[in-house]
């Protein structure tokens, strides 16, 4: 975007309340569709490795179009980008509302994964192109306030929609928001773009979805399909070649589509790899818990969504405050404190029983939910402090692409994990109760001993997995001792000829 923007008197406020509104919306979406899948399969007779599509054919297309923004944001004005970003978003909207086949749907989907792909990267660039260093904490923090109150209220209003209407319904109530704040855009979104030379080079775009694209469809396929399985290696093989051919092109342009260079600024690589394994960390409750509780304990999807709703206000509520807390005292502090609660109350969650109280569910979610609202915003704005201005649409870019990928990786494994113990362990209770059968048991006897042994082997899976996070969140904790206070280092662009060193940064 234009960089004149924080010339001005005062940060561009209209702007930033209509880019806002659009990414709340494309956030809202995205949750209120995961607990309407069970609804989705039933209508439209599709099994639960086709609907899943809806998840991973979303995840692809942020993959693919995510590491594009970095250019589309330096070529084209913010009214542009937001315009087409918002007329797809809504375009995908209306799709997926009146579909009466899954093949629309996705299509739907993908069309809404396009649009909502470019509107975080906007967002926060514009963010940071209109505060100063001393301000930006806080600014990030009214951003992590709308980032976290999607989620808040999407699993809650989603249980409620599909309990009381048809799946379509969580379509429709969007479609006309988004219309509506594409004719606000459309009115209030006055900023012109110098025209700018730069082209955008087609051949890394075919390798950076191949590459991403590849590694995202293969850790998303690995939970449910094997990791032996041929679509899982193969995919997962050809995208770290690509994206190795990749990374290894834009190394040697001048004008790099992504630009790798930026991870030379010592608090930017460490911010990228926290948040990456923070993200990893944070799936195992994400995907673990509505496991946990619809599946073994019975919970309606209402009542699930009311479970994780206070943990995510909770989560949404902090976010400013923490911004302001990080202007004041860095993000050191923050990120410690927030990993430890993290860690412990993964601890925690590994020590789920039959009979764990829902109260006691909600305090501890809440508690882990809290401990991460003092991390991520941070941590990631931290690092992108460290930056040059014009690296800004390079870091934002690279930021959300590598939360995609960590996001799918951190599924794949935890539930390989889960998995594999759960077999394992059913195996161990099957041995265990043949022995103790006195004779041969009746098949009523058999089929309630089936599914006893079914919900314990589950159980352990998912407390296993969730002590497995409990060291991915540890070693983020490890990590976060070595942050310092990033300050902005000089703009190197024609060589550095004050003899400073680019990636120097003050102590906490």
């Amino acid at each position: 975007m234009d960089q004149s923007i924080n010339k001005t008197s005062r940060p561009p406020y209209g702007i930033i309340a209509v880019l806002m509104i659009g990414a709340f919306i494309a956030f809202l979406n995205n949750t209120l569709l995961n607990i309407a899948l069970p609804s989705i399969m039933k209508d439209l007779e599709v099994d639960t490795a086709t609907v899943q599509w809806l998840t991973t054919g979303f995840m692809l297309v942020n993959g693919i179009m995510i590491p594009t923004t970095a250019f589309l944001i330096q070529k084209y004005s913010v009214r542009n980008l937001f315009l087409t970003a918002m007329g797809l978003f809504a375009a995908g909207t209306i799709l997926a509302g009146f579909a009466h086949a899954f093949p629309l749907l996705l299509t739907g989907r993908m069309v809404q994964a396009g649009g909502s792909a470019i509107l975080m990267p906007l967002l926060m660039n514009v963010m940071l192109t209109s505060f100063p260093i001393e301000k930006r904490g806080a600014a990030m923090g009214i951003f992590g306030l709308v980032l976290m109150g999607a989620p808040a209220i999407g699993p809650t209003l989603s249980g409620w929609v599909i309990e009381h209407y048809d799946w379509r319904m969580l379509f429709h109530i969007v479609t006309p928001i988004a219309i509506v704040v594409v004719l606000i855009g459309f009115f209030m979104l006055k900023d012109k773009k110098a025209k700018v030379s730069i082209k955008l080079d087609f051949f890394s775009v075919l390798l950076s979805s191949v590459g991403f694209g590849g590694l995202l469809y293969g850790f998303s396929s690995a939970g449910s399909k094997g990791w032996d399985s041929p679509y899982v290696y193969s995919t997962i093989t050809i995208g770290a070649i690509a994206l190795a051919w990749f990374i290894f092109r834009q190394l040697r342009q001048e004008q790099p589509m992504l630009n790798f260079r930026i991870f030379k600024y010592p608090m930017y690589a460490l911010s990228s790899v926290i948040s990456m394994v923070l993200t990893m960390a944070m799936f195992s409750g994400m995907l673990l818990l509505p496991i946990y509780v619809q599946t073994i304990r019975g919970i309606s999807p209402l009542d699930a969504g009311l479970m994780l709703l206070p943990g995510a206000i909770l989560m949404a509520v902090m976010s400013p405050v923490t911004g302001k807390l990080f202007d004041k005292y860095g993000g050191r502090m923050l990120a410690v404190i927030g990993l430890i609660i993290t860690t412990v109350t993964s601890y925690m969650f590994s020590k789920l029983t039959l009979e764990t109280t829902y109260t006691h569910l909600i305090i501890l979610y809440s508690l882990r939910m809290f401990g991460m609202s003092m991390v991520m915003m941070p941590v990631s704005t931290n690092g992108l402090n460290q930056l040059p201005p014009r690296y800004y649409p390079h870091g934002t870019a690279m930021n959300n692409t590598l939360q995609q990928v960590s996001g799918a990786i951190g599924t794949a494994l935890l539930v390989t994990i889960m998995s594999n113990r759960a077999e394992s362990h059913a195996k161990e209770l099957a041995a265990e109760a043949m022995k103790q059968a006195a004779g041969k048991p009746t098949p009523e006897a058999l089929a309630i001993m089936k599914q006893q042994i079914t919900m314990k082997a589950m159980l352990e899976g998912i407390n296993f997995a969730f002590f497995v996070s409990v060291f991915i969140a540890g070693l983020a904790l490890v990590l976060a001792f070595f942050i310092k206070r990033a300050k902005q280092a000089e703009d190197t662009i024609g060589g550095n000829t004050s003899g400073r060193n680019p990636a120097k940064e003050e102590g906490n």
